[in-house]
């Protein structure tokens, strides 16, 4: 087998074309619409080799990946190079435990705004920061990436495509996010159902109603007491000569100075007078 500048293993012939792969719909330009694919894709291109990457891409679109499982904290799948026997590929992340999910169920069915749109389906962008604050990141820092090829980059293009095709599939489903750190679909939702309702958030403007029976005694009463009430000033102090600023400055000069500069401490005098 080849081997590369660096010393690796590479293949240099065209791979067996798969018929019944799963091809990525992207054909050009980036893997993934969702945020949730985007952001796990954009982790893959921090942490993971360039070229191995470019090449794995073009594997996905060609639909060289056979097969994958997703189980919590694994995806497994075989892919399809050059050599009549398929590769295997294993990508593992760490999955959250029983306790850490319990701690997220929960803050997940304390917030109305999570709670309803992963009961309609959907996952809201702000779920990331709520999995931070429990100290269990939803998109994963670490890959441990194998494959029984003979390349030794981590991860090889095999590798590679199987991620890429992993991330289109967050695009369909975003739980399966959620299922690699160990909690599926289903199970999620039914423990979001069991959490106790939301408290509803209080609407400032809400008025509470009453007749206007009960309020004949006092209706014409002041709401504070009057001796309460204080002279308040005003937010903002405009300059006495604020309209000497927004003019233009006539051009009239007495004794050559500026007319608008022998105004500005009339006006200033206007609006502090003096006793007298």
């Amino acid at each position: 087998m080849p081997i590369d500048p660096e010393g690796r293993f590479f293949e240099a012939s065209r791979p067996i074309e798969v018929e019944g792969g799963i091809a990525v719909r992207a054909k050009r330009g980036k893997i993934g619409e969702q945020w949730w694919s985007r952001r796990f894709v954009d982790v893959l291109e921090q942490v993971c080799d360039p070229g191995r990457l470019t090449r794995g891409r073009t594997y996905a679109r060609k639909g060289q990946v056979m097969d994958f499982a997703l189980a919590a904290g694994q995806v497994t799948a075989r892919v399809q190079g050059s050599r009549p026997q398929p590769y295997q590929v294993t990508i593992e992340i760490k999955a959250f435990d029983e306790a850490q999910w319990t701690e997220l169920t929960d803050a997940l069915g304390a917030q109305a705004l999570y709670r309803a749109a992963l009961l309609a389906g959907e996952m809201p962008h702000e779920i990331v920061d709520l999995f931070t604050a429990h100290d269990a990141p939803l998109f994963p820092e670490q890959l441990d990436i194998r494959c029984n090829c003979p390349d030794w980059s981590v991860p090889c293009k095999h590798g590679s495509a199987v991620l890429y095709v992993l991330a289109e599939a967050f695009d369909d489903d975003p739980f399966l996010v959620l299922a690699w750190r160990g909690r599926p679909r289903e199970d999620l939702l039914n423990a979001l159902r069991g959490t106790p309702d939301p408290a509803p958030v209080a609407d400032p403007l809400t008025v509470e109603e009453s007749s206007l029976a009960d309020r004949l005694a006092d209706f014409y009463s002041p709401a504070i007491s009057l001796s309460r009430l204080r002279e308040r000033p005003a937010r903002v102090s405009a300059p006495p000569e604020l309209l000497l600023r927004a003019l233009d400055a006539p051009p009239v000069r007495v004794r050559h100075i500026p007319l608008v500069d022998l105004l500005r401490p009339a006006y200033r005098d206007l609006a502090h007078p003096t006793d007298g």
